[in-house]
């Protein structure tokens, strides 16, 4: 079955509750969001601090230092937050990258794996943080209609990295 983490569900959570959170009100610390989301400081903690490492937040040190987000909700993708909790979206070891599988030069399936795989980073791609935060989304859209959008980073990200994102790639 392929799953996230209940690691990755949290930081997903703890940034759709960063989202809905005034930037106003400035950086947030690891011990008031672990309070306002109800799951345990260390979890929240660590999670945080993978998240900044990923890019996805910014760290702020000091006495009115805590957490933010480093763009807007509308511009970080939850394949942005996967990727920075738990590294690239591969649902197969030939997808992770190349020599990663011993059988992927004569595998007959190792080219349909990689279209699969390119489909879903694809959707996770254009769907935003902005888009998981609003209690109407899921009622409000349909499956199919989120695949006719324009992907949010995919081609940003190819293009600082001077990759294309090809299939054949993996990503």
């Amino acid at each position: 079955m392929f799953r996230l983490s209940k690691i990755t569900d949290y930081g997903i959570v703890l940034l759709a509750h960063l989202a809905s959170r005034s930037t106003e009100d400035g950086p947030h610390t690891a011990r008031e969001v672990a309070l306002e989301t109800d799951l345990p400081l260390p979890v929240v903690s660590k999670v945080l601090k993978s998240l900044a490492r990923g890019g996805v937040l910014e760290s702020h040190r000091g006495p009115k230092g805590g957490y933010t987000l480093v763009r807007s909700p509308a511009a970080i993708t939850v394949l942005e937050m996967i990727d920075a909790l738990e590294g690239p979206v591969a649902l197969t070891e030939c997808n992770a990258g190349p020599h990663r599988c011993e059988h992927e030069v004569g595998c007959p399936v190792r080219a349909p794996w990689h279209v699969i795989n390119r489909v879903v980073q694809v959707a996770l791609d254009k769907v935003t943080l902005d888009d998981i935060s609003d209690p109407c989304f899921s009622a409000t859209t349909s499956p199919l209609s989120i695949l006719r959008r324009e992907p949010s980073g995919l081609s940003t990200r190819a293009e600082e990295t001077g990759h294309s994102g090809s299939v054949a790639e993996g990503r």
